[in-house]
């Protein structure tokens, strides 16, 4: 199996050997890595987000990857932007781009292209968050199906966000959200992929998890939250979101102990791979579904 002319995307849930796995095709098929995780570009968390080592970084070209200040929020257009020229930079040098990550917007954005929808001004966000808690998500719901139809096969009636999203872009442009996405520009065919998603067992992340939490605060991933709580950062900002910074910080007040914390790290975790694999379900139908055992049988075939 030839992958020297594809672009290689790996995705997975958390704690399900991607970055292991994305070493290993860069050594076979003389690849660099670009992370699609949007909590591994933070440079001053790399403990709680699992960072590839250093020595792996030193093996294999990476990319993306602890660049960006806690204090700052980035988006998924400006990741695309930045993978897109990276991808760029890997063909020139004839090598093979491999983007490894959980973060399924971002494969989204890439995979599909991104609509480039104007800002939403202050004013429309503030009044479409403003209406949908006024008057509650159902009665939200049926006023945006009446000003924009194309949203009832798109989006759930109990999904907020989306929700709330398709209202201030329709009040902002006065054009539907999805007639936006129909003007998206692709910037890849679908056969220049090679999508592979790691396809672990709930039991499987469990297990795994434990053991990673504990290395985590092994590590130091508790020192590393001190620091990160002497930089000020505003609670607003996407880096807050990194899980086990408010876990641990339960220690600092004496809420809890240090068991218990590593016990509500490993459950909010697990939450959350639970969340990447119903989203990989829905939206990455049509990658191939690796089990974590068949991976090595994949990596023989490989060239």
């Amino acid at each position: 199996m030839d992958l020297k002319s594809k672009i290689i995307l790996i995705s997975g849930p958390t704690s399900s050997g991607k970055s292991k796995f994305a070493l290993s095709v860069a050594k076979k098929i003389n690849g660099e890595i670009i992370n699609a995780d949007s909590m591994q570009i933070f440079k001053e968390i790399k403990i709680l987000n699992a960072r590839p080592s250093k020595e792996d970084r030193l093996n294999i070209k990476h990319h993306l990857y602890g660049f960006l200040s806690v204090k700052k929020n980035f988006s998924v257009g400006q990741w695309l932007k930045k993978c897109l020229t990276k991808i760029s930079e890997i063909q020139k040098r004839k090598k093979v781009p491999i983007i490894v990550g959980g973060t399924g917007l971002y494969f989204k954005s890439l995979v599909d292209g991104l609509a480039k929808i104007p800002k939403i001004s202050k004013e429309n966000r503030d009044k479409a968050r403003m209406l949908q808690k006024k008057i509650g998500q159902k009665n939200f719901y049926k006023r945006l199906i009446k000003l924009d139809p194309l949203c009832k096969n798109n989006i759930n009636i109990n999904d907020r966000n989306r929700s709330i999203r398709a209202y201030e872009v329709y009040n902002q442009t006065n054009k539907s959200l999805y007639t936006w996405f129909k003007n998206t520009k692709i910037h890849f065919q679908n056969k220049e992929f090679e999508k592979i998603f790691i396809d672990i067992s709930r039991d499987e992340v469990v297990k795994s998890l434990s053991r990673r939490v504990d290395k985590m605060i092994k590590a130091g991933a508790i020192q590393e939250v001190k620091r990160f709580n002497k930089l000020k950062v505003k609670k607003a900002n996407s880096s807050f979101n990194i899980i086990g910074i408010r876990e641990i910080n339960e220690l600092k007040s004496d809420k809890t102990n240090l068991s218990l914390v590593k016990e509500k790290i490993t459950i909010k975790t697990r939450q959350y791979a639970k969340r990447q694999m119903t989203w990989a379900r829905g939206h990455m139908k049509d990658w191939q579904k690796i089990a974590p055992n068949n991976l090595n049988s994949y990596l023989k075939k490989i060239s």
